[in-house]
């Protein structure tokens, strides 16, 4: 059974850096708030959270005060937390964890076995959850990983009872950046089951764009050597390079550039301010 693109429902994108306080200061210069949600277990990181009417949620990840080494060295994404990568890491909810692994596995898509893993909210509210890796890169950062709740999902989406940011309905979009767009389309394709995707090249976002439409995923290459999409590729590799939220009701935000994407248009949010890029819908 092939999950169709609408049934691809983002539980969670992960922006990371070096230092939360910051990376909260700048979200919310740019109008949007977010709650802090306490340390993980892995004496590595904490987080904070943006959560958003349909139940996803923006994950502001960096490193806990005193952090261990081993830990931080360790994790999936310690090379975009060190280094303040922003975008990094994307994961999914599925009606049955263990049915979509075995569908990927049929698909010839790898899935790995599900790790349990949790935090304390700073109300002292334990959350608990486990996740699958999907494919062969570290942990969200082509495809998407999965994850299934222990405790109750809505604690882990609503640290304070309700959603930080009203003017928005949720993520929409996942732009991942790879070297080489028709491969990467062909494997979406053969996990997924989609139709061909959209290509497009967008001058202004430094990108050739293939857009699965009926999807959150736009795959993104690198335009010209000179593209900022080029710079991330050397440093980070393939993976997350930007996220697109739908906004429920007008908002005043600031926007530096207006780009059209099979069909619809995407307000950027000023890069320089936020430290990453950010688009609305």
């Amino acid at each position: 059974m092939l999950l169709p693109g609408a049934d691809l429902k983002i539980d969670h994108v992960t922006v990371a850096g070096r230092d939360l306080k910051a990376l909260r200061a700048a979200l919310a210069s740019a109008g949007i708030p977010s709650d802090f949600g306490g340390p993980h277990a892995n004496h590595a990181t904490e987080m904070a959270v943006t959560s958003f009417a349909d139940g996803s949620y923006l994950e502001l990840i960096a490193l806990q005060a005193s952090p261990d080494p081993k830990a931080v060295a360790a994790h999936d994404w310690s090379l975009q937390i060190q280094n303040d990568a922003g975008p990094c890491a994307w994961a999914v909810r599925v009606p049955d964890l263990d049915a979509e692994r075995s569908r990927l596995l049929a698909a010839h898509v790898a899935a790995g076995d599900p790790e349990r893993s949790g935090r304390a909210r700073p109300d002292g509210v334990q959350l608990r959850w486990e996740t699958a890796q999907v494919g062969d890169e570290r942990r969200g950062t082509f495809f998407p990983f999965l994850i299934r709740d222990i405790t109750p999902r809505e604690q882990r989406a609503f640290p304070s009872g309700k959603p930080t940011a009203r003017d928005f309905r949720g993520i929409t979009r996942v732009v991942i950046a790879t070297r080489d767009l028709h491969a990467s389309v062909a494997r979406f394709r053969a996990a997924y089951g989609w139709p061909d995707p959209v290509e497009q090249d967008d001058a202004a976002f430094g990108a050739r764009l293939a857009v699965f439409k009926g999807t959150p995923v736009v795959l993104a290459a690198p335009i010209d050597a000179q593209s900022w999409i080029a710079d991330r590729l050397s440093r980070f590799g393939e993976g997350p390079c930007a996220f697109v939220f739908g906004l429920q009701k007008k908002a005043a935000l600031k926007t530096q550039m207006r780009t059209t994407w099979a069909g619809t248009e995407i307000s950027w949010l000023d890069n320089r301010a936020l430290g990453w890029h950010l688009g609305v819908e």
